[in-house]
């Protein structure tokens, strides 16, 4: 076996350029990788809404309100969605209690540090209650407004798993999203 002048055989120093040329191969490659858009239906965005419902606060400290079954509406000529969702209404005080929906819109937003998307800039479009006067359903409908900001700002509605933002030993992050009817398009691009 011929050895070079410091003692290292030839085919030694073949293996460990092969080796060095095989890595920097494989980090040109993973440095070429581009940007990712990942569909996410709205039956999937729903799924992972359910698990954080139901909801129950006190409003006013008057009554006791618990928030049931969202259902979600991507809202693609405004860029919002929407979230409608069941309401039951009771007093502490009263065995009488009401039902009723109430219907909200949102931005959604992509929060990096958690890997979510989340509920953003909610608004109250309506609030209905069964049996409950006008007046009363209105002076309501302006607490819903605060309520719905308390519980429900910056609250996720997909949250991306760890797998999801890895692809081809490259870690990815969420940069844009978009909506569609029926989907949101996320953008993921190579973390640098």
């Amino acid at each position: 076996m011929k050895t070079t002048q410091d003692g290292i055989s030839r085919r030694r120093l073949g293996k460990a350029a092969l080796a060095l040329a095989a890595t920097g191969l494989l980090a040109s490659c993973a440095g070429m990788i581009g940007p990712r858009r990942v569909e996410l239906s709205q039956a999937r965005l729903q799924a992972g809404l359910e698990r954080r419902f139901p909801l129950r606060n006190r409003m006013l400290q008057l009554f006791d309100v618990q928030l049931t079954r969202p259902r979600l509406a991507i809202l693609s000529d405004t860029d919002r969605v929407g979230l409608t969702l069941d309401v039951h209404v009771s007093p502490p005080f009263l065995r009488q209690s009401w039902d009723g929906t109430l219907a909200l819109s949102g931005h959604l937003v992509l929060d990096n540090a958690r890997n979510a998307i989340v509920l953003s800039a909610t608004h109250v479009d309506r609030f209905d209650v069964d049996g409950m006067d006008n007046d009363r359903v209105r002076e309501l409908g302006r607490a819903a407004d605060v309520l719905v900001n308390q519980l429900l700002r910056d609250m996720p509605v997909y949250s991306f798993h760890p797998e999801d933002l890895r692809y081809a030993g490259v870690q990815f992050l969420p940069t844009r999203l978009e909506t569609a009817p029926g989907a949101l398009f996320v953008t993921l691009e190579p973390a640098r």
